[in-house]
């Protein structure tokens, strides 16, 4: 009888076996490689022993690794300092994101050992901006795999691909379909590039453990004509199936992990398609411990910035209106979680809608609007009754909003005559621009500080250079989501919650807020430096963990008594670790 669907009992015993190897590979972590037939060669091809060349001469000795590495044992700084000035050198940006991407393959303690020690330089390499083109070059750059493809033929076979995976203690995954990858659409399988940056940043930013991440693309075809044209595209060469196979392949892929991983395993959305975004997340969020990135983590960051802003404005939350450049679901998040925190300060849900307007493609978001595009979507609660009105610079001059966001990927929508008004109708106006990548941003920095007489409060979603005005240095902010996703994600995974809830959002933004520090604030930033990323991570983790306790979310019972401790106890240390007990030593210590 064929086992392939998974049913029969020898597929179960198989799997039952393979899941005792596994184990055993996990418990590897932090232990003796040596227990487990790990030498030689073997050892070197596994990024999570792998020390290169700063394995000890015992080491080299134990291990069987003598002979096969230079005699010089080096020191992880020396070879951390080796790595940046390779770096350095490189003449792009996407040579470096590929430099990094084959040392993430060989040498995984090394790898987060120079990204968190270079968090400043490398961010915009490992994400957005570099990592935008990566996906759209990655047939051209792709060395090896680091995650799990899973295509729409695999349907009734997902669990079986689960379990190729070597790691068994699998805390969290981050998943695409590739439809719509940052604002540069439907890459496909191409995708793959996202999921792996993100979880990079989940060790990077937070601490959390490496080998307990897993990065999947759910492979259903893309609609991108270029990609199916492209003799070097990694993906499915087919349309994308929009039939109900795609809703049964995200729920068994979804099954699967809490049956294969654990029920409390965290699943992250990442980059789907508006048509997908909102309904997948409403059909899951109370089945499953899940999120998504694009709707939550960017509403968060992004109230983390107003918030921030209010400390420069001399302004209240509900002092404000808000309006929007873009009406899919990073604005709809955003609105929605400022809704949320405007009622936390007792306003009433409907007048906190009042303060929120959108601009889409067709114009302004008003009820019984001729050019439609509203009924049955996410948009009705922000439809207020209005006149039409058909572009972003007259709703600027009819609405006087005190800010203005951009989440659209519309390249330059934030002109200088909706700058300068927004200048002319406010003391301190804010301005986020949080399009991603780069190309894509409403305005830059420099535009945004000169059209405003420098008295702007600025954002974006990509980094862009200090600005000189007047004498006066500005450093723009950047409301990129690393700020709020890998905090979040490691409060969820040590409490082991159920569950994530807009309200650890809400959270995980006032606790952001609270980080900025008056000497961010001088220099005009509303988000704390991004070389304090880890502590930021960390707080966040420990205030969203002590919600989940509170409203009974957690199931990693009893409650700790040291929060902060607790949750410092997960998280990863980029420090070599010693195999091999220091018994044996060469005369004098030297070669």
């Amino acid at each position: 009888m064929s086992d392939q669907n998974g049913d029969s009992p020898s597929f179960r015993v198989r799997m039952a076996q393979r899941s005792n190897a596994i184990a055993g590979s996990a418990a590897m972590h932090g232990q003796n490689p040596m227990q487990h037939g790990l030498v030689g060669f073997n050892i070197l091809r596994r990024a999570h022993f792998n020390k290169g060349s700063a394995f000890s001469l015992q080491e080299r000795q134990m291990l069987c690794l003598h002979g096969l590495l230079p005699p010089r044992v080096m020191a992880e700084d020396d070879q951390a300092a080796r790595i940046m000035n390779g770096l350095r050198k490189r003449s792009s940006d996407l040579d470096r994101y590929t430099d990094l991407m084959d040392l993430l393959g060989r040498n995984e303690k090394l790898f987060y050992r120079v990204l968190c020690d270079h968090i400043q330089e490398l961010m915009p390499i490992v994400y957005t901006p570099t990592v935008g083109k990566a996906c759209q070059e990655y047939g051209n750059i792709f060395r090896q795999p680091k995650g799990l493809f899973i295509t729409i033929h695999d349907l009734g076979h997902v669990e079986s691909i689960l379990a190729n995976w070597p790691e068994r203690d699998i805390k969290a995954i981050c998943f695409t379909d590739g439809e719509r990858i940052l604002g540069l659409g439907d890459l496909g399988c191409d995708g793959m590039g996202i999921p792996v940056g993100k979880l990079a940043l989940y060790t990077a930013c937070a601490g959390i453990k490496p080998h307990n991440l897993l990065p999947v693309i759910l492979d259903v075809g893309t609609d991108n004509e270029e990609l199916l044209q492209d003799q070097f595209y990694i993906g499915l060469r087919q349309k994308r199936d929009r039939s109900d196979r795609y809703d049964a392949l995200i729920r068994e892929f979804i099954e699967s992990v809490m049956d294969w991983f654990g029920p409390t395993t965290l699943l992250q959305f990442e980059d789907f398609g508006n048509r997908n975004a909102f309904r997948l997340l409403n059909d899951y969020r109370d089945v499953c411990c899940t999120f998504n990135d694009d709707i939550q983590g960017t509403a968060s960051v992004a109230l983390a910035g107003i918030c921030a802003s209010l400390k420069l404005t001399k302004k209240t939350l509900a002092d404000n209106v808000f309006l929007f450049q873009g009406a899919g679901e990073a604005a709809i998040g955003i609105a929605m979680l400022i809704v949320a925190a405007l009622k936390q300060e007792g306003v009433n849900e409907e007048d906190a809608r009042k303060r929120i307007w959108l601009v889409d493609s067709r114009g302004l978001v008003v009820k019984n609007r001729a050019k439609g595009g509203i009924e049955g979507t996410h948009k009705v609660p922000f439809a207020h009754e209005h006149a039409y009105i058909e572009t972003l610079q007259e709703a600027v001059e009819v609405l006087k909003p005190t800010c203005i966001v951009g989440v659209a990927a519309v390249p330059r929508a934030f002109t200088k005559e909706i700058c300068e008004t927004m200048a002319k109708n406010h003391e301190r106006p804010i301005i986020f621009a949080l399009s991603n990548p780069t190309s894509k941003a409403e305005c830059t920095a420099e535009e945004a500080y000169s059209w405003t007489q420098g008295r702007c409060v600025y954002a974006s979603g990509s980094p862009f250079k200090d600005v000189e005005y007047e004498g006066k240095r500005f450093v723009p902010g950047q409301g990129n989501n690393c700020y709020i996703f890998p905090g979040v994600a490691l409060g969820i995974i040590a409490c082991q919650a159920r569950h994530v809830t807009d309200e650890c959002f809400l959270v995980a933004a006032q606790s952001l807020a609270a980080l900025v520090e008056e000497c961010d604030l001088t220099l005009g930033r509303v988000y704390p430096c991004l070389d304090k990323i880890r502590e930021v991570s960390t707080q966040i983790a420990i205030d969203v963990a002590r919600l989940c306790y509170k409203n009974k979310l957690a199931s990693a019972l009893p409650e700790p008594d040291d929060l902060s401790s607790f949750i410092r106890s997960h998280q990863y240390t980029t420090d070599y670790e010693n195999f091999v007990p220091d018994v044996y030593s060469w005369p004098n210590g030297k070669l």
